[in-house]
């Protein structure tokens, strides 16, 4: 028995992963969120497999929150991005897939690349931040957003 008990009925259940023979599968029995990483596109792809996972399931794929990990860097523009993001990515050595700078430049152009995760489903960025934190990215989030509406 735990204790304290949870504050909350139900504890939600978050998985990560896109793996279409046991983690979509899972998820679709058991999770309340999903966690993906990859390009809009490859997201897309994976919510697919999971749309028919649930069905399969017999389970609304409706009642799954879509979350999405991205390494984000704000900077005047994508150039300077990719330029600040590079220390980052060769002092973590990301696993493979995970070195790329999945959303960077200025604020703009960031609020459009989430607004394509958006578009695909996926309403609720997780944004990576390593080590040393990038101060100049947290500080422009309140703006970010501003504009994606929130």
């Amino acid at each position: 028995m735990c204790a304290p008990r949870p504050v909350q009925p139900h504890l939600p259940i978050l998985l990560g992963g896109s793996g279409p023979k046991k983690t979509l599968p899972l998820v679709a029995r058991s999770a309340d969120l999903w966690n993906a990483y990859g390009t809009p596109e490859e997201v897309a792809a994976a919510d697919a497999i999971l749309r028919a996972a649930c069905e399969a399931a017999g389970r609304d794929e409706r009642e799954i929150e879509r979350t999405v990990n991205l390494n984000v860097v704000i900077r005047g523009d994508r150039a300077e991005a990719e330029r600040a993001w590079a220390g980052w990515a060769e002092a973590h050595l990301p696993q493979p897939g995970e070195a790329d700078l999945d959303a960077g430049g200025s604020i703009e152009e960031v609020a459009e690349t989430l607004a394509r995760y958006r578009d695909v489903g996926f309403r609720h960025p997780i944004l990576i931040f390593r080590t040393p934190f990038d101060a100049a990215t947290m500080d422009a989030l309140p703006e970010l957003r501003a504009r994606l509406g929130g």
